[in-house]
Order: C-alpha cells, then sequence, then structure tokens
C-alpha cells in the first residue's frame, strides 16, 4: 500500500471520527436542552431528575474534551503529511480555515 493511500484512509476514519463527535456533542445538547423543559411539562420538583441533568452535562463536557482531543490528532496528521509531501492530504475534502 503506497503512503498516499494510507493517508487516505486514515484521513477519511479521522473526518468520519470528527463528524461522529460532533454529532453526539450536538444530540448531547439538545438532551441537556429537553431535559429543563420536561420537567416543567411534567410539572416535577426542581430536584427531580438532578442526576440526569448533571450526567447530562458531564457528557458534554467529557464530548468536549474529546473533540479537542481529536483537532489535536487532526492537526498533528496534517503537519506529518505536508512533511512527506502529502499536502493534498493536509487540507481535506472541506473548505477549512
Amino acid at each position: 500500500m503506497s503512503r498516499h493511500v494510507i493517508g487516505q484512509d486514515l484521513a477519511a476514519r479521522l473526518y468520519a471520527l470528527e463528524g461522529a463527535i460532533d454529532t453526539a456533542l450536538a444530540e448531547a445538547a439538545q438532551l441537556a436542552a429537553a431535559l429543563p423543559r420536561a420537567r416543567a411539562d411534567a410539572y416535577l420538583s426542581a430536584v427531580t431528575g438532578q442526576k440526569a441533568f448533571d450526567g447530562t452535562a458531564s457528557a458534554v463536557v467529557a464530548l468536549t474534551s474529546a473533540r479537542a482531543h481529536t483537532v489535536q490528532v487532526h492537526q498533528t496528521l496534517a503537519a506529518l503529511a505536508r512533511r512527506m509531501g502529502l499536502d493534498d492530504l493536509a487540507i481535506g475534502p472541506l473548505d477549512k480555515p
């Protein structure tokens, strides 16, 4: 397998990971937004479901951390691709800053 093909495979896997984390983060944020409305709509006490609020908030924090680590991986692999002369892989298929 050539370095170019290996790089393309890694880039595709990285983009898939980035997309999955972003999707999970968006879903967790939507759940966090829905919880207080659901509690109020069900006429439940403010203390009801606090563990669910805390758990969802923790999930958002964890996913945000995972996203930051993935961005670091992206930057590291992009720099490596440039050093190896695989500049087209360092740019990727999306418009990026």
